[in-house]
């Protein structure tokens, strides 16, 4: 035994019962006997207990170190005991709780034994704790917490010197005390973790208090020793973290649940703000005064109101956080308009002129300009910022204003100076030129600011340094540009950095604009000046202004401006891919794409393994060398590109060779228990155990096959050829050479001593005997005989020289007595090895293979999942990726998950429950997972399942688990997370096992087999099952017993199961199955929030528990209480939060609900956590971001779609993000944080209401104000899950499209977009918010052109530019075609070509896009746009931004139309109903649409915009073309339509719910939100005002009172409506007749209109129809208005008109979108019906 483990000594001083226990449910510590005291990880409460971590002298160092109480004063009121610590101290002196001590006890111990374990060079002592450890750990953890102090001026409160190089024992204690200290603040504070200034504000005041304490400072008010100001039982949680807790919570009321305006209560944010002030020193005071302003909500007196920042609901939030990005588009815009204007071929030679040049100047007044509007827009936006403590701001905001204003009138007057002159002048004289310089002079003085930032940008340590350093002068310097915050703060980058995002941006800019001025504004000067030129136009209507075509140049050139303010995003896309192509190639992406290339290199990749998955020892001073690094590449190229050969040093080293063998194999396992390969394809892919004494390494029988064969052939071929040389040609393949060896395994005496002519006789013979000996039922006389005719050539034909019976005998070949002839050699020698001996019969199995195979096996494993993760695992080892280090001396790391209510494990009756067409989820599973399905039974009955039907009854725990293990369920994630914990424990027995444990322990395997073939026939130890448990894979068997200890403390899984709790008190299944869970997995704890009822209030507390395999039961390890209510906010981060205190490490890896990880992945995690050692750039990373691989690709067409979007976007677009650009964020993926620097800046997440909807990219927002720095790193993935169905899908864009609507309106976001440089904003913008701004723009261009068109055409101004000028169409071809583009895909669609194409090859990737394209994906894509843009919209215009639960579940039941109504109606149906519309009149009444060639150019993008809009909810419905199923559909959709309901109906039974649901948007919107909807509606009425023009009644008429008759048929319907109602409501019950009556006449008097109309006026019959096209919007006008007025007219006799009227609309949206989908549906019914017809025939 090695002296780093060696056992605890006889002695030890055990830790009491710690201090305040309050279980309500558990006796308190103090009474449970040490032995049997629930631990979590290590027992540091007995340090004589039998357990491998205690084994570590680090541990009992740590634990040693806390005990070290000495001569401190000890607490008055509490019963002091020797073995008490350091932690128990400062509970009973500051009121912590017992449970939380505890905790935190066990989180130092382990996080400082770690610590210690990684430091280098090791200490002298190991028996204590090393100050370096404590040091470092001190500064990290406080570091936070000194820029706070540094910020505002205090002296810290920690009182150590920086100066000391070796720290005394007082020193070294005070230390872990204000470690201590804050990590006990920091584990109770509950949702206070939220706000980490505050926690640095608590703990400022109690390490004052403890410095008091520790100095012996005498209370002046007692003359006693000085104590702290809170103590007592509990006392931090009801005096400090309550009051805070309690003004948090009744903000979060005033929230009204997320409808009350974010600037009308303070969010986590605001109170956190609140200590970035010295106010909160003035105002709190210490003990907290709960009767300061800051405890005093809304209506309740004065109080403190917003902070830092206020959230404002507006469009214009897009300009203000982004407007240099603005102002850079609107000035090139203008000035490329003023340039081409100009009518020259080039704009170099426009600008010769010298009147363009002083026109280009306005250039400076429109930036004036929009400095005011910005200006403008901050005081109006933060005015409630300003009170009397924040004077400053208010002056700043007013005097920026002015100045502003002062600019826009200085350039005008200057400006205007320039053409008095040159008017005066007549020409450009030198009076004229000098008032030009004049004005660049002022210019000049205009842009210093700009100039001096362009200054810093290119020298960025100076810009850092001012920005960092809390000096007053720079405080003053950038008073006026930016407001001082606490976060955003030396954000640049290093200089490299720089250069390559800065030459990105300048290539996508300068592309960009060339494009812009040649294809985009240049065409559009003809068409404007020819429309400006038209005099005398014949309007077709009543012109309110005379040359009102000016506005006719306002519509053509408004989809022109829109597109181009868009198309940066589409140029970013373009460049972006092929940037992200470049990178990944050189990172050695895609490489190894396949198990052909991967056989190329398995060779290598044997070194490869070792390279990078084994430690090598290095000399300390080696390490981080030039030279190792040089070594180190030299040694990858090698590896890479099989340079030398490295396998040869792996055959004279088989040690090395058998720990090669030992993770493949392992390796090959996994897959076999995941059962996505067979029992044969674990025979062909694993390494044999060397049981047979072959002298070379045994390959996979999957690279020897054929080998021989062709050996064979060789050997005949050159049958004439010399021995040698036929040795060396069969020696070029390195397969064939092992091939051969491995059969004959004696190549020397071989070639000296055998014809080779010999061998295909010899082959063949020894394949029959093979095939005899592996068949089931065994024949012995054959084997005899097939023995003697081997027997016979070996002796005959084999031998170069013929040999006497004497020189057989010698050799063993002839028996030394004489055998009876009457009887064959071997008749009685033959003895048939047990059935049990498997090894026997897997390698005689593996011979023959090797024998008779000739075929290549290029398809084995033929389950594509497995041949994926097989070849980019073999491709991530040829990455550049860290050394790894020893399990000891890695960084430890936990997992987090958090779950709520979703599946765990999948149900028996959810397995077998038929939908209508028949179809369970079992046999959907069975039919996509055909092949892994074939596994399983093939499992199933290799464990004793005799007949495949009795699977529900003996094997039902299994089948549920293979189906949850395909599903997105919490138990796949579960397993796939605690492959770290078997890697771990593999590894750590790797990096400890001697020579002759590696090579006995390969033998003793080998041996082994046939028992653990064997093991548990039953289900509950059936490989399932140990794939949960993982105890029982075969390299487990070798284990030494302190690998499992080791594991343990380095890694741990908290699953934050939030109402676990109150599962188990209902009995929930769920609540058994995360038990099983626990059961199964060592390493797994939970974490869950608990009510409890006291009294007349429920109390609340965080607990941990876990499964005690001794006991064998669930048991409680923690108990901490909370102050309320866990859910303040958005509910996942605070259930993450609350288990935040339970995890352990360096590191935290956040794990969703629906992922996976694979075994072999986390062999590499230990390379990946030595990333936090490197510099990217001129940080370490803060958070490590982690390849992603989509796993439910394969459930559907559509889950491909999205599988592949989002492919593109975790891969290449992370990947570019990282580098060059450094801007990736966290975006709720598999990314690893480090742990103590988040936990000390506000969490892994944001979790204030609405605004933070999106709560996960909001940690990579704060990391990146706070200085943080996020990587992406591919040579290791997790799997993930996304949405597979339709609807799934649309509300999971509808939900990331509403988290961004609200984004825009956050302080993270603004702060971003003014404090990062110039580029990385623009990386920022594009990136994030806008990319849906964006897509949003690409619908209002759809509706700006073809509103645009339809004025055109309705008005008369098209058929006039069409007589003058031939080119208006051509002006707008450009904007056709990117239109065409967008929606053909190219967000999505060049990112995956681009990434396919890197990791598949370039025809796989444009197979899989024209697949897609068949499949419909355009059509998918371009709904999901619509989805996009809709939610993005409504959320900026009027919130409503929530949480939308899609269900993970398979997508194999119909939906009917009326659920998808309800969600995609307003979103697309009404769109693409007014957009039809639209093209409807414009084909009716444009000169242009007589020509059907122009029209379908025209229009062709949009009407597939329409068409999808409508289509996709049914194309991708299963059964969506069920001609029944339409029927079915139909009626209940009209009987949700026309059912009332009750006060508690819900919106999916009653249509008038659901209405009224839909407008809670425009209930909680302001005053301008409503005004735009109003406005935005107004179009509506345009085509009433367009068409009754267009009518046969007006005769020609252009008078303005056609249009106001027109009205009269708006009156006469509302009328004839309201009569029939009142009819209908009066007669229809009892005096039917009469209600009969009044609709006869009605009908009558109809009748007779029309016929008068006919006769005495214009009026054509064609009228009545084309009316409708006029009067249907005017209707949907009415109504939309008066929802938006619901407040004043919900009360009054209209409203129920309103309703009425409503429903109609509905009714004949969906009946029109109903009909769109029928005629296809009866099509596709009527050919399945003759095809069965005809298969019938």
């Amino acid at each position: 035994m090695s002296l780093r483990q060696r056992p605890p000594p006889a002695q030890s001083q055990l830790p009491g019962p710690p201090h305040g226990s309050n279980r309500p449910r558990t006796p308190p510590q103090s009474q449970i006997n040490p032995s049997e005291q629930p631990y979590n990880i290590i027992p540091v409460h007995n340090l004589l207990a039998d357990h491998p971590s205690l084994r570590y002298p680090e541990v009992r160092a740590a634990a040693a170190a806390l005990r070290s109480v000495g001569d401190l004063r000890k607490p008055p009121f509490t019963t002091w005991h020797d073995h008490m610590d350091l932690l128990d101290w400062l509970g009973a002196f500051f009121g912590f709780q017992g449970d939380n001590v505890r905790n935190q006890r066990e989180h130092i111990v382990l996080h400082l034994a770690n610590a210690q374990m990684r430091l280098q060079p090791p200490p002298d002592n190991i028996d204590t704790l090393d100050p370096t450890v404590l040091r470092r750990f001190r500064r990290k953890l406080l570091k936070n917490y000194t820029s706070w102090c540094s910020y505002l001026g205090h002296k810290s409160n920690v009182w150590i010197s920086e100066s000391r190089r070796e720290p005394s024992a007082s020193d070294h204690r005070r230390e872990l005390l204000y470690v201590s200290l804050y990590l006990l603040i920091w584990g109770e504070s509950a949702n206070l973790r939220f706000v980490p200034e505050c926690i640095s504000y608590i703990f400022h005041r109690m390490a004052m208090e403890l410095n008091r304490i520790l100095e012996d400072f005498i209370d002046e008010r007692t003359g006693g020793p000085a104590l702290p100001s809170i103590s007592g039982q509990n006392a931090f949680l009801n005096r400090v973290v309550k009051p805070i807790y309690e003004t948090i919570r009744a903000e979060v009321e005033n929230s009204k649940n997320g409808t009350a305006p974010h600037s009308a209560w303070r969010n986590y944010d605001d109170i956190n703000e609140y200590f970035w002030s010295r106010r909160c020193f003035q105002k709190l005071n210490w003990p907290i005064d709960v009767g300061s302003n800051f405890f005093v909500t809304k209506g309740k007196g004065k109080h403190v109101g917003k902070t830092g920042f206020v959230e404002q609901r507006s469009f214009w939030n897009l300009f203000r956080s982004f407007d240099k990005l603005w102002i850079m588009l609107i000035m090139f815009i203008q000035a490329g308009v003023i340039v081409a204007w100009a009518g020259k071929e080039y704009p170099w030679q426009a600008l010769e002129s010298r009147e363009v040049q002083v026109r280009v100047l306005t250039v400076f007044i429109t930036w004036s300009g929009l400095r005011f509007l910005q200006s403008l827009l901050d005081a109006g936006m933060q005015y409630s910022l300003v009170s009397r403590e924040t004077l400053g701001l208010g002056v700043r905001m007013v005097l920026k204003s002015v100045v502003a204003a002062v600019w826009i009138i200085v350039f005008g007057v200057f400006y205007g100076r320039i053409w008095t002159q040159r008017n005066s002048d007549r020409g450009w004289s030198a009076e004229a030129n000098k008032r030009v310089v004049n004005f660049l002079e002022v210019a000049l003085v205009f842009i210093l600011p700009e100039l001096l930032a362009l200054a810093l940008f290119i020298l960025p340590w100076i810009r850092n340094f001012l920005e960092n350093t809390n000096w007053k002068i720079f405080y003053l310097l950038s008073w006026w540009f930016q407001s001082r915050t606490f976060v955003g703060r030396g954000l640049r980058e290093g200089l490299v950095d720089n250069i390559k995002y800065s030459l990105f941006w300048v290539v996508v800019l300068a592309t960009k604009f060339c494009f812009s001025y040649f294809l985009q504004i240049k065409p559009m000067i003809a068409p404007t000046k020819t429309l400006l030129d038209l005099r005398d136009l014949s309007y077709e209507w009543h012109e309110f202004f005379h040359n009102s075509n000016r506005f006719a140049v306002v519509l053509l050139w408004l989809p022109v401006v829109l597109i181009y303010f868009m198309d940066l995003q589409i140029w970013y896309s373009i460049y972006s891919s092929f940037v992200g192509a470049a990178v990944g190639l050189f990172a050695h992406l895609g490489e190894i794409r396949n198990m052909q290339q991967l056989r190329l290199r398995f060779q290598f990749f044997a070194s490869a393994i070792q390279f990078n998955l084994m430690p090598e020892e290095q000399l300390l001073n080696a390490r981080g060398t030039l030279k190792s690094k040089f070594n180190d590449a030299i040694h990858r190229l090698k590896l890479r590109y099989g340079l030398g050969r490295p396998f040869k040093k792996l055959e004279s080293n088989q040690v090395e060779a058998n720990k090669f063998a030992l993770i493949w194999n392992e390796i090959i396992t996994t897959f076999r228990e995941e059962d996505i390969i067979s029992d044969r394809e674990v025979e062909l892919l694993e390494l044999p155990q060397n049981t047979w004494n072959v002298r070379i390494l045994r390959w996979p029988c999957l690279l020897l096959c054929n080998e021989l064969l062709l050996a064979l052939s060789q050997a005949k071929e050159l049958v004439d050829a010399p021995d040698k040389w036929l040795w060396y040609k069969i020696c070029k393949n390195e397969y064939r050479r092992c091939a051969v060896i491995e059969a004959y395994d004696s190549i020397e005496k071989f070639t000296k001593t055998f014809k080779t002519t010999a061998l295909p006789l010899i082959h063949a013979k020894l394949i029959t005997l093979l095939e005899l000996l592996i068949k089931p039922k065994k024949d012995l006389d054959k084997v005899v005989n097939i023995l003697q005719a081997l027997y016979e050539v070996a002796i005959r034909d084999f031998f170069k020289e013929k040999r006497n019976i004497d020189q057989l005998k010698e050799d063993g070949l002839a028996p030394r007595r004489p055998v009876s002839s009457a009887g064959l050699l071997f008749e009685n020698a033959v003895e048939f090895p047990s059935a049990d001996n498997e090894t026997f019969y897997r390698q005689a199995r593996r011979l023959h293979t090797i024998l008779v195979s000739r075929d290549s096996m290029h398809n084995i494993p033929t389950n594509i999942e497995a041949r994926r993760r097989i070849a980019f695992f073999s491709n991530s080892l040829f990455m550049n990726m860290p050394h790894a280090p020893q399990v000891e001396k890695m960084m430890a790391f936990s997992v987090l998950t958090p779950y709520y209510n979703e599946e765990v494990l999948y149900s028996k009756e959810q397995l077998r429950t038929e939908n209508e067409d028949g179809i369970s989820i079992l046999y959907y599973l069975q039919t996509i997972y055909a092949d892994e399905w074939k596994n399983f039974m093939e499992r199933m009955r290799r464990e004793g399942l005799v007949d495949d039907n009795d699977i529900w009854a003996n094997k039902l725990r299994d089948l549920r688990l293979w189906a949850s293990h395909r599903g997105q369920t919490l138990t796949r994630t579960v397993r796939g997370m605690m492959y770290y914990y078997r890697a771990l424990k593999m590894l750590a027995f790797l990096d400890s096992a001697s020579e002759m444990d590696i090579r006995e322990g390969s033998h003793e395997l080998a041996l082994m087999r046939q028992s653990s073939s064997l093991d548990g026939l039953s289900s509950e130890r059936s490989p399932s099952t140990r794939s949960l448990s993982r105890a029982d894979s075969s390299v487990s068997l070798l284990f030494k017993g302190h690998e499992h200890g080791t594991a343990l403390m380095k890694f741990t899984y908290v699953v934050a199961c939030q109402i676990y709790g109150a599962q188990k008190a209902k009995k929930d299944p769920h609540a058994e199955e995360i038990l099983y869970l626990m059961k199964n997995n060592e390493a797994l704890r939970v974490a869950y929030v608990d009510e409890v009822s006291s009294g007349m209030e429920k109390e609340y507390y965080s607990v941990l528990v876990k499964y005690d395999q001794q006991l064998q039961k669930e048991v409680e390890i923690y108990r901490i209480r909370l102050p309320g209510p866990l859910k303040l906010g958005e509910g996942k981060p605070e259930n993450q939060n609350h288990a935040l205190i339970f995890t352990r490490g360096d590191a935290v890896q956040t794990i969703d609900m629906n992922q996976d990880n694979y075994f072999e992945e986390a062999l590499k995690m230990r390379n990946l956590l030595e990333e936090y050692r490197h510099y990217y750039g001129i940080r370490k990373p803060t958070i490590l971001g982690v390849r992603e691989h989509i796993f439910t690709g394969s459930v559907s067409s559509l889950a491909w779609f999205m599988s592949a979007q989002e492919t593109s976007f975790v891969t290449l677009g992370q990947r570019v993000l990282a580098n060059p650009l450094k801007i990736r964020m966290h975006y709720g993926h598999p990314d690893v944080f480090d742990r103590f620097w988040f936990l000390t800046r506000g969490g892994i997440s944001k979790a204030s209401r609405v605004i933070n909807i999106s709560e996960d990219i909001f940690a990579g927002f704060n990391c990146t104000l706070r200085g943080g720095n996020v990587t992406h790193h591919e040579y290791i993935q997790v799997g993930k899950g996304r949405d597979v169905g339709m609807n799934q899908v649309s509300m999971f864009e509808a939900k990331v499209a509403s988290g961004n609507g609200e984004q825009v309106l956050s302080r993270d976001v603004y702060r971003l977009g003014h404090r990062l440089d110039f580029f990385r904003m623009l990386s920022f913008f594009y990136t994030t918010v806008g990319f849906f701004f964006n897509t949003m723009m690409i619908i209002l261009t759809v509706y700006a052109f073809l509103w645009g068109r339809l004025y055109l055409a309705l008005s008369g101004i098209e058929a006039s530019a069409m007589a003058d000028n031939t080119t208006n169409n051509k002006a707008l071809g450009t904007i056709l075609n990117q239109q065409f583009i967008i929606q053909l895909g190219i967000f999505t669609a060049l990112p995956m070509i681009v990434e396919n194409s890197l990791e598949h090859g370039f025809l796989a990737a444009i197979w899989d896009f024209i697949t897609m394209q068949l499949q419909l994906s355009s059509v998918f894509y371009t709904f999901s746009m619509g989805t996009r843009a809709h939610y993005f919209g409504r959320t900026i215009l009027h919130g409503g931004a929530k949480y939308r639960a899609t269900g993970r579940g398979f997508v194999v039941q119909h939906k009917n139309f009326a659920e998808n109504y309800r969600l995609f109606s307003r979103s697309h149906f009404v769109k693409a109903i007014e957009l039809g519309l639209i093209l409807i009149v414009y084909a009716s009444y444009s000169p242009v649409a007589t020509g059907t060639f122009v029209y379908i150019a025209l229009t062709i993008t949009s009407w597939f915009l329409v068409v999808s809009w409508i289509m996709a909810p049914f194309v991708f419905n299963p059964s969506g073309f069920d001609w029944l199923k339409t029927v079915y559909d139909f009626d209940d959709f009209m009987n949700w339509i026309w059912f009332r309901g009750g006060v508690f109906a819900k919106a999916e039974q009653s249509w008038e719910r659901w209405w009224y649901e839909e407008q809670d948007h425009l209930r909680t919107t302001g005053l301008w939100g409503k005004m735009l909807e109003i406005i935005l509606v107004l179009r509506f009425f345009f085509f009433q005002y367009g068409i009754v023009y267009q009518l046969g009644i007006s005769a020609g008429s252009k008078s303005i009172a056609v249009y106001l008759l027109s009205w009269i048929y708006v009156v006469v319907a509302m009328g004839i409506y309201l009569i029939i109602a009142y009819a209908r409501d009066k007669y229809a019950a009892k005096d039917h007749i009469y209600y009969r009556l009044v609709q006869f006449l009605i009908i009558t008097f109809g009748i007779l209109v029309v016929i008068a109309l006919l006769e005495f006026t214009q009026f054509k019959f064609l009228d009545l129809f084309t009316s409708l096209l006029a009067f249907i919007p005017t209707g949907w006008g009415f109504i939309s208005i008066a929802q938006v007025l619901r407040p004043f007219l919900q009360d009054t006799m209209i409203w129920e008109t309103v309703v009425s009227v409503a429903r109609l609309y509905d009714i004949m949206f969906g009946e029109r979108s109903l009909r769109l989908t029928c005629d296809l549906r009866f099509e596709v019914s009527v050919r399945r019906r003759n095809n069965i017809e005809v298969e019938r025939g």
